[in-house]
């Protein structure tokens, strides 16, 4: 469907990657995976045609849909969500009108014989035959059909788009991307502003409605799920798995230890010939052995082992000072905005080690009921925290609370203490801020990096009810581990608001899950939730 041929691309000077070629078959279902800064989003764009190789091309048969959503984009002010979404039938809208004007003008006109009134009756029946083998019927349906998939309520479809946060704007874009029913959908970490249920359905969607799909993700459990072929990108080439993620990484662990074996090999074997070249250049009768075994070395194609990032350390939060049985003890919370209730009559216990998730859609009460806890907000009802609870917060918005003046190194040495000061290279270098990156100012880092330094100052402060409000967004695969493994070990009382399964999975052992202006209990872990949550809704269908 998409012929990939010989793509290049060239930075001042340098090369992100050079040969690259591949097929985009119909119903593949593709993991760009490579460590950030390899090109996968550089990839997709020329994919999409929104940027040009250096060299190389992309082709596509003649009318190939191909939809495109980046990871930042802004959706137009002026439009209701539902008039927005709509815009995914544009053309089609186009095409009526310009079939209406037509119709106009030939029941106005009365030159019947001439050139110019054959030359509309042909323009319109061939538009109109264009525009009636386009089933459009049911569009409304299916733009209702698609908002309420990805988390909006019918009440919402009339509101401005204004009136959004920025991830329901990236939802109205991703339901426009689908509407348009495109050969080939390109997606740069569309999870990172949706909830479980609306990861859900999009799952569900791409598995069973999609034709192909490309996809970047950190969620490792979405990416699992969806696709049946990865392409890696890695030291400026790519290599083509028809596997899925997890059985990719099995794939590439055994490609490394090859490599490193013929790497091995070849070094012995040039060591082996050097010495022989040394210890003969002087002697006449082996002069030709000589000269053919420097021929050799010269023309000798050596083996690369890709890179393997080592900079992971193993992580480990300070000691927790201990806090009383019960950090949290809840009676009867209630918050509202004026007439708006988040949630009503909340009664919740978290008890001393407890590690839980707060799970949801968006806008049920989840950063709500955080901000509660952290007297960020007032709040009807009763709310006690225990005896000696000190609190490391992770807010969404941290990233952003970060001194912009201070350097990488300076934001962290400002605030360790004891043994860590001596490990604070190593801890850069773990969370990917060594040699010269550890000496940037805060000011010049992605919003990747600024999650990563938050969080590693959340690391390094003595807390016993560590409170992380969606961490993992901005995060690649390997951080991400990095952070599991350490909290896994907090020895304190945790709560994760997070829609990121696979973070969650092994980590929490109880769920309370937000909505209806409710808090429900569950005491099982995620994947023990979800599939409770499964087996409800589809008893809910049979009534």
């Amino acid at each position: 469907m998409i012929s990939v041929d010989n793509l290049a691309v060239e930075f001042g000077g340098s090369t992100l990657f050079e040969n690259v070629s591949f097929q985009i078959n119909e119903k593949d279902r593709i993991a760009l995976m490579g460590k950030n800064g390899a090109g996968k989003s550089t990839l997709l764009k020329i994919l999409a045609g929104v940027r040009q190789p250096s060299r190389g091309s992309v082709s596509a048969p003649k009318g190939t849909v191909i939809a495109y959503l980046p990871q930042h984009l802004m959706t137009e002010d002026g439009r209701t969500v539902f008039e927005e979404a709509s815009q995914a039938f544009s053309e089609l809208f186009a095409m009526e009108q310009e079939i209406d004007e037509l119709n106009k003008q030939l029941a106005e006109r009365t030159d019947y014989e001439s050139d110019s009134y054959m030359e509309l009756i042909e323009r319109v029946s061939t538009l109109s035959e264009k525009f009636y083998s386009i089933d459009n019927t049911n569009y409304e349906e299916d733009v209702e059909k698609t908002l309420l998939g990805l988390g909006f309520l019918r009440d919402d479809f009339q509101k401005p788009t204004s009136e959004f946060s920025g991830g329901w704007r990236m939802r109205i874009e991703l339901a426009k991307l689908l509407l348009r029913k495109p050969d080939v959908i390109l997606l740069d970490e569309p999870t990172n502003h949706l909830d479980i249920e609306s990861i859900q359905w999009l799952e569900d969607f791409l598995i069973n409605s999609s034709k192909a799909v490309v996809v970047i993700s950190h969620d490792r459990a979405f990416v699992d799920n969806i696709t049946t072929r990865t392409i890696e990108v890695t030291m400026g080439r790519i290599y083509d798995y028809k596997a899925k993620y997890s059985h990719y990484l099995e794939l590439r662990k055994e490609r490394r230890e090859q490599q490193q074996k013929a790497y091995d090999e070849q070094q012995k074997m040039i060591a082996e010939t050097k010495e022989f070249i040394e210890r003969f250049k002087g002697t006449y009768s082996k002069t030709l052995q000589v000269q053919s075994r420097v021929k050799m070395l010269e023309k000798l194609e050596l083996v690369e082992v890709d890179e393997e990032d080592t900079s992971a350390l193993r992580l480990k939060f300070p000691p927790s000072p201990r806090s009383g049985s019960y950090p949290v003890m809840v009676e009867g919370l209630k918050k509202a905005y004026g007439d708006h209730v988040v949630f009503d009559n909340v009664h919740l216990t978290i008890e001393r080690g407890d590690k839980i998730a707060f799970v949801g859609k968006n806008g049920e009460g989840k950063s709500t009921l955080v901000k509660c806890i952290m007297n960020e907000i007032k709040y009807e009802g009763s709310l006690k925290l225990g005896h000696n609870v000190q609190i490391g917060y992770f807010a969404q918005n941290a990233a952003s609370l970060l001194n912009e003046d201070l350097t990488v190194f300076q934001t962290i040495d400002d605030i360790a203490q004891g043994d860590i000061r001596n490990k604070i290279k190593d801890l850069l270098g773990a969370f990917m801020f060594g040699g010269e990156n550890s000496t940037k100012k805060v000011k010049v880092l992605s919003g990747g990096e600024r999650t990563r330094l938050a969080l590693l100052k959340l690391l390094l402060e003595p807390v016993n009810l560590l409170i992380l409000d969606e961490p993992t967004n901005h995060l690649d695969l390997k951080t991400k581990d990095i952070l599991k493994s350490a909290l896994k070990d907090f020895d304190g009382t945790l709560i994760v608001v997070s829609h990121d399964r696979d973070f969650l999975d092994g980590l929490v052992d109880k769920v309370y899950e937000f909505g209806n202006k409710k808090v429900v209990e569950h005491l099982e872990t995620i994947y023990g939730f979800l599939q409770k949550k499964k087996m409800s809704n589809l008893k809910d269908l049979e009534k």
